[in-house]
């Protein structure tokens, strides 16, 4: 037995064969990005982050937004601002007063890609609440 599942799609479990199939197909939309491709393959096979870096207008939110087409994955972007607060990511209880009751209101978090635009300008808090949902794969919402 080799160790590999077939996917869906057919293309082989092996972590090389998802890769070239990947990369084939954002080729087809942008060209150039085969390092960061790889990156964000062994990110999505590992369950990790991937910090994208680079000046500004070099497709980083295009190739997260292609990547997350390609693969199925529900995909969020979320512009972080001085004033963004750990709400506005995680999401809050919204009050419905036809039902007279709380419902939850997920925030951008709740997606399988998130880019989080900018980091460096959000709040400490709100930057922890990201740190959070990432490395314990949960959120604190309203305390």
């Amino acid at each position: 037995m080799s160790g590999t599942t077939d996917l869906a799609d057919g293309t082989s479990g092996d972590p090389e064969a998802i890769y070239d199939s990947l990369r084939s197909e954002i080729d087809r939309v942008l060209i150039g990005n085969d390092e960061a491709v790889e990156y964000l393959t062994v990110a999505l096979l590992t369950r990790g982050h991937l910090l994208i870096e680079g000046v500004p207008g070099i497709a980083k939110t295009t190739l997260a937004n292609l990547f997350a087409r390609t693969t199925g994955l529900e995909y969020n972007r979320v512009q972080m601002t001085p004033d963004t607060l750990p709400a506005d990511i995680t999401g809050t209880h919204i009050y419905r007063q036809g039902a007279g009751t709380f419902e939850l209101q997920r925030g951008p978090v709740f997606a399988n890609l998130v880019v989080a635009d900018e980091i460096n300008r959000a709040t400490p808090k709100t930057q922890s609440a990201l740190l959070e949902a990432m490395e314990e794969r949960r959120v604190t919402i309203e305390g």
